[in-house]
Parts: C-alpha cells; structure tokens; sequence
C-alpha cells in the first residue's frame, strides 16, 4: 500500500475511536487506540515505513491501556465520593439557631459545620433555640433533625 494512504487511515481510525469512545460514555475501552491511532498518524506523516506506525500504535495503545484502566475502575466503582451532596449531612451534628412560631415551633434553621439549614424535628416537637441535633435525614431543602444531649 502507499505510504500517503497509510496518513489517512491512521488519521480515520484516530477519528473513529475518539469518536466511539464519546459514544461510550467513560469506558475508556476505545480512548488508548484513538491515542495509538493518533501517534500513528504523526509518524505516518513524517514519512516513516509502515512497520514504525504499527510500533507507534501499539505501543502508545498500551502505554494508554496502563494509564487509563486504573481511572476506569475507579469511576466504575461508582457512587458519589463521600463528602458529596447534601446526604453528606446525616448524623453530623449541629445546632439549632434559630426556632419559627409557625407549626408549633417545629420548624427552624439549624446550623451544621458551616452552613445553614431550614430543619424540623423527626419528632414532631418544637426546636430550641441553641439545642443540640443530629440530622436523621435531607428531605428536598429541609433537614430533618433529631434532638441530641
């Protein structure tokens, strides 16, 4: 085959699993031969033999596979990380900061680590002003919280 056609498979096969991977979505399965592929082409066009593009495929590929794979098994493990949305808050503790008249007083903000949340009490009962609590549950924008000694 002529070394001019060999540019632009190389540069076709680049294309096609760069593209493929985004199909996938972070497999990261398609990505080290698009790198490959890619290397490929660039010694494809400095007019080297076909013999030294398969080399740079391959070993560029692998070299992709060895530094990659760990990153995909790592996302596959899947899950938020911990520390991560607001279920990061349940069974932190905090403290009431503020108590509202409306519902009985069942309703107020409490204050965990650094940030304020409206809360009511698992319980039904009213929250006090500089109570102790620890969140049982995030229910949409409102901590449910529990009373704590």
């Amino acid at each position: 085959m002529e070394p001019e056609v060999w540019r632009w498979i190389w540069l076709g096969a680049a294309a096609i699993f760069v593209v493929g991977e985004i199909a996938l979505t972070g497999s990261f399965f398609l990505l080290p031969f698009g790198a490959g592929a890619v290397a490929a082409t660039v010694v494809a066009f400095t007019g080297a033999e076909a013999a030294w593009q398969w080399l740079a495929f391959v070993v560029i590929s692998a070299a992709a596979f060895a530094a990659l794979r760990p990153m995909a098994r790592r996302m596959a493990s899947g899950g938020n990380p911990v520390g991560v949305g607001a279920g990061r808050l349940v069974g932190e503790t905090g403290q009431v900061t503020s108590a509202s008249g409306m519902s009985d007083g069942r309703l107020g903000t409490v204050r965990v680590g650094r940030e304020d949340w409206h809360a009511e009490a698992d319980d039904g009962s009213p929250l006090e002003v500089g109570q102790p609590v620890e969140v049982v549950r995030i229910e949409g924008t409102r901590a449910v919280v529990r009373r704590t000694t």
